[in-house]
């Protein structure tokens, strides 16, 4: 398979282009358009199968929207459609840990850290308060961004892996910035999946995983492309027998992003956050959401 080791992609729909039109063995696709979105699951059941694309075993949920990048006419309806889908991966009951993933100096890989600024924050209200204050059946949750590496000294695993022995929550979800291989999905596809997630993968920075296997709990991650490095672009131009001579050393290490990379990181946090809001409290409605959400 030296196309998909030439080809850097986060997305398991892309995966799927880049093996053919005949499915590998092991593998079920669905498709289907909610509230005019484009959904496309994908489900990953044998070994054969996970090895062939490169991803993990699991369930992996492709979301296409121009909203996004440009808003929408319908965005509750399209809200409603991914908070569904988020709700169909996540556990029922329990405290809900979101964490938001990427370093907030570096705007491609800032979505996580911005998301995690609109997240209903819930854990610390008691059941009495909530009363009080007309809102009822407020589901626990806890956010938290634990930033990179370089300016904690401590790795993202580590850090979440104490915070989940500390509070128990029954799943994590965690929200980061992927990579593409290709320019016209940047900012407009939605991938959620239930087979975790290395952090720093979006941007050529893959540390220790995030997954049931390393914290105990069901961990969902929910991510948009914002990058596409040099190297894909060179293959898809070039082919692979020129790919080696025409890029340079350091051109393999090039990340490219939109030149509207800073409007489409804050349309995609707030349309994540939203969605994640409305799957954790179904109870409320958008506007109230929006409102809460400062």
């Amino acid at each position: 398979m030296d196309l998909q080791k030439n080809i850097r992609t986060d997305l398991a729909i892309e995966s799927l282009e880049i093996a053919g039109e005949i499915l590998p063995e092991g593998v079920e696709k669905k498709e289907q358009v909610t509230e005019g979105v484009r959904i496309t699951k994908v489900h990953i059941k044998k070994d054969v199968a996970s090895r062939i694309l490169g991803k993990p075993m699991g369930d992996y949920i492709t979301i296409e929207t121009n909203s996004l990048k440009n808003g929408s006419e319908n965005f509750e309806g399209e809200i409603s459609a991914i908070s569904k889908e988020i709700s169909s991966m996540i556990e029922k009951d329990g405290l809900i840990l979101v964490v938001g993933l990427g370093n907030i100096d570096i705007t491609p890989d800032a979505l996580g850290p911005i998301a995690i600024n609109s997240i209903l924050a819930t854990r610390h209200i008691s059941k009495e308060l909530a009363q009080t204050i007309g809102l009822e059946g407020l589901r626990a949750v806890a956010a938290i961004t634990p930033g990179v590496l370089g300016k904690t000294g401590m790795e993202t695993a580590e850090i979440i892996s104490s915070i989940c022995k500390e509070v128990s929550p029954s799943c994590v979800i965690v929200i980061d910035a992927l990579a593409s291989k290709s320019i016209d999905r940047l900012g407009k596809t939605i991938q959620i999946s239930n087979t975790g997630i290395s952090p720093g993968s979006g941007v050529q920075n893959k540390r220790k995983e995030l997954s049931k296997e390393t914290l105990g709990v069901p961990v969902i991650s929910i991510g948009i492309p914002t990058v596409v490095d040099m190297t894909t672009i060179a293959f898809d131009l070039l082919g692979d027998s020129n790919k080696n001579e025409k890029v340079s050393t350091r051109g393999k290490t090039l990340m490219v992003t939109p030149r509207e990379i800073d409007t489409i990181v804050k349309q995609s946090s707030k349309f994540i956050s939203i969605a994640i809001n409305k799957a954790l409290q179904p109870t409320l409605s958008i506007q109230e959401i929006e409102g809460l959400a400062i």
